[in-house]
């Protein structure tokens, strides 16, 4: 069978698929086609041709009968198959004696390539489906020699499965085809036409400039690339070709500056449609990489297996996994792009939901302490906080302590504004725990803020404050007064800045008992720690520890209760999915009496007003911060940055304050210590980044003034916002935008507008997508490329199908979910929350 035959065939099989799977690319229908292409072929010759038109005939003969979806995925496997069905069709060559015979040369495709970009001859047989695997590495792809695969390494490919699944970052819409006559200025269009002239010359600055003139129909326009001389090799005068680009206007004609372009053909790769961009690095070109990827798609794409119960993508209506991938890279259309993006998105957080299910059954696996707390005890220790908890408060602490009581350990998240009461909260849930005979940790990201609960914590046990000052010893006493009894109860802190011989006593009394509750850093943590009998693990802003350390105090007893705390608030869905594994406990009531934040935002102009208020709140015996987005300033930036502005500010505004200045790239010496300044009346004004987001109570600080304020999600603003306003003085929040964009303007009038944390978490999922609002890759949470978590409906609907597969089937040991549990164990080693 000829190759001329082939592409004949890919030709019919491209244009059914272009005009919808409707049967009739071909008069006739395809199944005609394919009977007559059969018949052509002697029955008696067994080579490859005939073979291959029987098997055509047959996988085609009810082609009629079929729905949409089998028509496109048997068009497709087909298309995929198209280099190996060549190969096999084609004719042995018998050897002639004592003649030399050479191979004859197959025609190049017709594609445009730069001399930078033309292939080199493959060192190896190309890959294809009926050979290696998706594992192969790419360098077994035509066109990729040692110096393209050290290429593609740096954009993190390296084998054929890795390049099928580099989803494109954006498309280019040239699907628009429109005649010359019909161009309009600054419409990105694609047109089909014949050079009529070509030419390449110099400009004063020394481009090469070449310029073709190019006419349809309706009329002529020039296209002109820059620095391209080989072009002119290429596209001689009666070429018929196809441009795609954007629309100028140059001495009264119309022209296109760079456009992409290809000869006239069926199969369009980088003009006439949606084109796909790709991520690049230095020596490949979006052209070259559309090419490579686009050979992968075709020749790969239909053999990917689908690991999607076929039951669940019934119900969820989604597309098989290789239409998705061949459409997530070369959309035939807006519509097939959404369907392919809407089946790899809920690829992502199925199996997220799948992992915390399976993290979730594996942690209640353990068999915990039952810690049971009498209703006197409780309440003895209630008695004695100089205020009532909330009805949120009281709610939430009945969740925690319902979840103690039992067998399997409690995995809990507590969440709440900024100022809600968690502490207490987990007070009160360590107060069981040693009310039950048990020990319980509280870990804290910083030090300032783990002294800042070890005295807090200290003083709802009745700790004095001499022996809750700075220099007091690592361990304290407290008391609580019970029904007939008196409890002593033994607080200890745990930092890494305490002298070896502190941290030494500290370790022996928690090994042998003497320790009812401590309190600290990622000093607990340490081999050399052992508690006697740990039954609460308390977390705070667990954000900032990694699975592994969580993992690790845990791993420090028994299979104890865990309890993590996080003051960002998070829309309930998205906290379902990144939570999937913790049960959620949220204080959503602010304790009365609680002054708003008064919250203003001005423009960069009105500056010098902020400084005048600053000003004035310090000549009060207040103090205050001022945030900025940057460390250092950046060249590509037009930021304010934090060092820059401390001297400015120093020695040009303020001179004749304290200023002092935190930011990120300080050791955690550093900024405990300016922190611990600041909290000590010895700074007037702190100079930071987002470093101060979190946690340190200062309640003198009365302003809050933020600058570049546009460049934070609301949700970050709000707690900056909450590190103001913690005494019973007026609090103030100042937002200065570095630009004024619609946007930008619009997120700080939300913050004028509402104090509520979770409402500001729901506009912030709204205004800047899930991948900015969580700010930084959760960690543990694989990442992901395709899923949009603000898309409530497909998360629901994920997370009831796992649920439900779970229930059903656990560890996924029924022979139909072999592939999901390997793609399931894949997905979650590419994070840092390996399944295994």
């Amino acid at each position: 069978m000829s190759d001329r035959m082939f592409l004949s065939l890919r030709k019919i099989l491209e244009l059914e698929r272009k005009r919808g799977y409707r049967n009739d690319a071909v008069i006739g229908g395809l199944e005609r086609f394919f009977e007559n292409w059969r018949r052509k072929i002697p029955g008696e010759a067994e080579d490859g041709s005939s073979r291959l038109a029987r098997e055509l005939y047959e996988k085609f003969r009810k082609y009629s009968r079929m729905d949409h979806d089998q028509r496109e995925r048997l068009i497709s496997e087909t298309l995929g198959r198209m280099p190996a069905l060549a190969s096999a069709a084609r004719p042995v060559r018998r050897r002639v004696p004592n003649r030399t015979s050479r191979p004859v040369p197959r025609p190049a495709a017709q594609v445009s390539r730069t001399p930078r970009e033309a292939p080199p001859p493959p060192s190896s047989p190309p890959v294809t489906p009926s050979g290696a695997g998706l594992g192969a590495p790419v360098i077994r792809l035509p066109g990729v020699g040692k110096a393209r695969v050290a290429q593609l390494e740096r954009l993190g490919v390296r084998t054929v499965g890795d390049l099928l699944f580099l989803y494109p970052r954006r498309y280019l819409d040239y699907s628009k085809i429109t005649t010359i006559s019909r161009l309009n200025i600054g419409e990105e269009v694609t047109v089909i036409g014949r050079v009529t002239s070509a030419g390449t010359r110099k400009s004063r600055r020394g481009q090469i400039l070449f310029n073709i003139l190019l006419s349809d129909s309706t009329g002529t326009m020039q296209a002109t690339w820059f620095n391209q001389a080989y072009l002119e090799r290429l596209l001689k005068p009666g070429a018929r070709i196809v441009l795609s680009g954007r629309v100028e206007t140059f001495m009264g004609r119309m022209v296109m500056s760079n456009p992409e372009w290809e000869f006239t053909r069926e199969d369009l790769v980088h003009t006439g449609r949606l084109v796909p961009i790709y991520p690049l690095t230095a020596g490949v070109t979006a052209r070259w990489m559309r090419q490579l990827v686009k050979h992968v798609v075709d020749t790969w794409s239909p053999r990917v297996p689908d690991y999607l119960p076929k039951e669940i993508r019934r119900r969820v209506g989604l597309v098989e996994l290789s239409t998705a991938v061949r459409e997530i890279h070369f959309p035939s259309s807006l519509d097939k792009l959404e369907q392919a993006r809407r089946r790899l998105a809920f690829n992502e957080l199925f199996l997220i939901q799948l992992g915390m299910q399976k993290k979730r059954l594996e942690w209640r696996k353990g068999t915990s302490l039952p810690l049971r707390v009498s209703e006197e005890a409780m309440a003895a220790f209630l008695s004695r906080l100089p205020f009532v908890l909330t009805g949120a408060q009281r709610r939430a602490l009945g969740e925690i302590l319902a979840d103690m009581s039992l067998r399997h350990p409690m995995s809990r998240l507590l969440q709440g504004d900024v100022g809600s009461g968690k502490t207490v909260v987990a007070a009160a849930a360590m107060w069981a725990s040693v009310s039950s005979g048990a020990q319980a940790a509280l870990m804290a990201p910083t030090e300032i803020l783990a002294e800042q609960h070890f005295r807090s914590i200290g003083r709802m046990f009745g700790v004095g404050e001499g022996a809750l000052a700075e220099s007091a010893p690592p361990l304290v006493e407290g008391t609580l007064e019970r029904p007939g009894t008196i409890r002593r109860v033994t607080i200890a802190r745990l930092t890494g800045s305490m002298s070896r011989k502190q941290k030494q006593s500290v370790r022996v009394a928690l090994s042998e008992g003497d320790v009812d509750i401590v309190v600290g850093t990622h000093a607990l943590i340490q081999e050399s720690v052992s508690f006697a009998n740990l039954g609460l693990v308390v977390v705070d802003e667990q954000h900032r520890f990694g699975v592994a350390q969580r993992a690790n105090l845990r791993g420090k007893g028994n299979s104890p209760h865990m309890l993590v705390m996080s003051a960002t608030p998070i829309p309930r869905t998205l906290a379902l999915t990144i939570y999937g594994d913790l049960d959620l406990s949220v204080i959503d009531e602010m304790p009365p009496g609680r002054k708003p934040i008064k919250t203003k935002w001005m423009l960069p102009r009105e500056r010098e007003r902020a400084y005048a208020f600053i000003r004035r709140q310090v000549s009060g015996g207040h103090q205050a911060f001022i945030i900025y987005p940057l460390v250092w300033e950046s060249g590509s930036l037009d930021l304010k940055a934090a060092t820059t502005e401390y001297e400015r500010l120093q020695k040009d505004v303020f001179p004749d304050l304290r200023l002092g200045l935190i930011h990120g790239k300080m050791s955690g010496r550093e900024k405990d210590a300016m922190m611990r300044q600041f909290k000590a009346g010895e700074i007037d004004i702190l100079v930071a980044t987002a470093v101060v987001e979190v946690g340190v109570d200062v309640s003198n600080a009365t302003v809050m003034l933020i600058e570049g304020a546009e460049r934070f999600g609301l949700a970050q603003l709000h707690q900056f916002r909450g590190r103001v306003g913690r005494g019973s003085d007026e609090a103030y929040c100042i937002l200065i935008p570095s630009a004024e964009t619609d946007l930008g303007i619009r997120r700080l009038q939300i913050m004028e507008e509402t104090q509520d944390g979770f409402v500001l978490a729901e506009k912030d999922l709204e205004l800047r997508g899930p991948g900015e609002f969580l700010g930084t890759r959760q960690s543990g949470l694989p990442d992901l490329r395709m899923a949009r978590l603000s898309d409530r409906k497909l998360l629901e609907q994920a997370r009831v199908e796992a649920a439900e597969l779970f229930q059903r089937d656990p560890e996924l040991r029924a022979p139909e979910y072999a592939m999901l549990r390997e793609r399931l164990a894949e997905f979650w080693k590419s994070g840092s929350g390996d399944l295994s």
